[in-house]
């Protein structure tokens, strides 16, 4: 279990090493306080898809054939959720669904939540294997996220030449952390 938690986390990043939703890692990384709050919104978006779509896919489409309609049924429970976190987000917290604007409904599209969904099958995982994995992967989102926040406020306040102003610093910067978490690579075998 530690060893999926790793690999998901830092080896195989979701953002830094496979490069997916990287819309929403460039958008909501101009503040700390909003990239933990997308990155909180994904997490339980994501372990709760995660913890409907596999015993879908387990116990209703792979016994009846109906795996055709995996993407459909798994882009349906992924959009569902999106909405009980904005409804959510709406009454609770409205300072962050104002921040989020257009990114919180987009997390229905965040290619990692479905990959997330497919990998657990794919890789074979149990149930408690795929909810562990779900959690490595959001969780890695959220670090990718709140790093490059940081990177984001430190830049503001720095001498930047007029070239690499706005999103040439801001990919200069992501391929350096990227770079950094190449150096995971040989911490589980």
């Amino acid at each position: 279990m530690t060893k999926i938690f790793i690999i998901a986390l830092l080896i195989n990043n979701v953002v830094l090493m496979r490069f997916l939703a990287l819309c929403s890692y460039v958008g909501m990384t101009s503040d700390v306080g909003q990239s933990v709050g997308m990155g909180f919104a994904v997490t339980f978006v994501t372990v709760l898809a995660t913890a409907v779509t596999w015993p879908l896919q387990t116990f209703v489409l792979a016994p009846l054939g109906l795996g055709f309609l995996q993407i459909l049924v798994f882009i349906l429970v992924i959009a569902s959720l999106v909405q009980l976190v904005e409804f959510y987000l709406k009454k609770n917290v409205p300072g962050l669904y104002a921040a989020m604007g257009i990114y919180l409904p987009l997390i229905t599209t965040n290619c990692a939540i479905l990959a997330v969904t497919f990998e657990n099958i794919s890789n074979g995982y149990n149930f408690i294997e795929s909810i562990v994995y779900s959690v490595g992967v959001s969780l890695g989102y959220l670090l990718a996220m709140v790093l490059l926040a940081g990177v984001r406020d430190r830049i503001k306040n720095s001498p930047i030449p007029a070239f690499l102003k706005g999103t040439p610093i801001l990919f200069a910067a992501t391929s350096l952390i990227a770079i950094a978490f190449m150096g995971f690579s040989g911490l589980v075998k």
